[in-house]
């Protein structure tokens, strides 16, 4: 069975190569030429563990290709994966879908026998319809399925979440267009991976309701962290005692500066605009999005009064860019708020990201300085702020802060430390929650 990939960005290469290790015969289609040529010398577009290994491997075998040739990729395929940016769009908040019904309307001709066209992106409701719609008028003599399949990726995590996943989500209305899939997954099926078959609107809405339902989780426990510091509770014990509830979990009860990334934002957003098309309430994802903005903007100002109320001339060390550790994503972080506003608010600001300096550095004012190690940011700092909590701050201890910092502020948005070492050290910590 062979499979087309139109995009490669986060989701069509991750979702291309592993299709590729299940031993299918995937081509990947972009048409920035720059990007595929960078990605046959094997230099990934993105920064994921282990995708670099995962591609290489599957090239060299023969089995995973990269091109510019959408025609000749979308006749052979009997399955025609769609994997381009929804991002929100400007002026209204709903989802940019004019990638996906560009993409649509393009592999139209080129469809050769019996294909499945799958939206792998990230779609509200109504969008495989249109897809279908759009495929019928422009080749009505095409012979197809419209399928969605939405991904469950987490960055960092991104190759395990597609080889074991917690479930893998269809939304399927022919046999035939069930069987493609049940065949393409069906190195799942033999972990048995629960595969879950719905009809095209209930499958994007899942995708949606998924990631709300975990925003809302992450904003819930930042407001009892904030709780927690007005009435003296401890809010990581708050969430364990939470977490243990079955009905629960302890997933998504880590408190910090706010949710970011390719998903929660957009996609937050993206519900509460369908529900509003459709005449629905979901005020509770709407309170989540206000929360979520107001509460990065709020963690610059946690700075601001741990330095005493002002940070005009004071020399502040940033630890992480990226929206968290292991991905060099800086869609929506949390540092891009607080690193706007302590600029604007007079500090001078010394960064470091062990892998998302690069994507950061067009976001952020020309006046930041970005260092070359987490000793190089810190040295000659009066405060220190963690935002991301990579392996290697956590390494960092009290005495290393202490050798490297003239201040001693330290402003923990990720709970890292242990407050009570860092104030035999002689800190003024701030962490969240506690």
């Amino acid at each position: 069975m062979k499979i087309a990939v139109i995009g490669t960005g986060y989701v069509g290469l991750v979702s291309g190569a592993c299709f590729s290790e299940f031993g299918f015969d995937v081509t990947c289609i972009d048409k920035d030429a720059a990007k595929i040529q960078k990605i046959n010398q094997g230099e990934m577009p993105i920064y994921e563990p282990g995708l670099a290994d995962l591609v290489a491997r599957n090239v060299a075998a023969g089995r995973l290709h990269f091109a510019l040739d959408l025609a000749a990729a979308v006749a052979a395929a009997d399955a025609v994966f769609i994997a381009v940016g929804t991002p929100t769009r400007r002026g209204d908040g709903h989802a940019d879908l004019s990638f996906v019904y560009a993409v649509a309307e393009e592999i139209a001709p080129h469809l050769s026998g019996y294909t499945v066209v799958v939206t792998k992106s990230t779609v509200p409701v109504g969008t495989g319809r249109e897809v279908e719609s759009i495929v019928a008028r422009v080749n009505p003599d095409a012979q197809f399925d419209v399928v969605s399949n939405p991904e469950f990726l987490r960055e960092g995590a991104a190759i395990s979440d597609f080889m074991r996943p917690d479930r893998v989500v269809v939304g399927a209305e022919t046999d035939a267009a069930r069987d493609v899939m049940r065949a393409l997954y069906r190195p799942l099926f033999l972990i048995e991976t629960p595969i879950l078959f719905t009809n095209l609107e209930t499958s994007e809405l899942i995708k949606y309701a998924s990631n709300a339902f975990l925003a809302v989780k992450i904003s819930y426990i930042n407001q009892m962290a904030d709780l927690c510091e007005m009435v003296g509770a401890d809010v990581h014990d708050v969430a364990k005692g939470m977490g243990l509830d079955k009905r629960i979990g302890n997933k998504f009860l880590h408190p910090g500066p706010g949710y970011g990334g390719s998903c929660f934002p957009k996609d937050t957003i993206a519900l509460v605009k369908t529900a509003e098309k459709h005449g629905s309430d979901v005020s509770i994802v709407d309170a989540v999005v206000a929360f979520n903005q107001a509460r990065k903007m709020a963690m610059a100002e946690r700075v601001i009064i741990a330095m005493g109320g002002s940070v005009a001339g004071a020399q502040i060390a940033i630890l992480g860019l990226a929206f968290k550790p292991e991905t060099d994503d800086m869609r929506d972080s949390p540092s891009l708020d607080i690193i706007h506003a302590l600029v604007k608010a007079g500090a001078n600001l010394r960064l470091y990201d062990p892998k998302a300096m690069d994507e950061a550095r067009p976001l952020l004012p020309p006046v930041v300085t970005f260092c070359e190690s987490a000793t190089d940011c810190l040295t000659g700092a009066a405060c220190a702020v963690l935002v991301t909590e990579w392996n290697e701050f956590r390494a960092l201890t009290a005495a290393h802060f202490a050798a490297t910092m003239i201040g001693r502020v330290i402003v923990d948005l990720r709970n890292v430390y242990e407050p009570e070492a860092m104030q035999r050290a002689g800190f003024k910590y701030s962490s969240i929650g506690r």
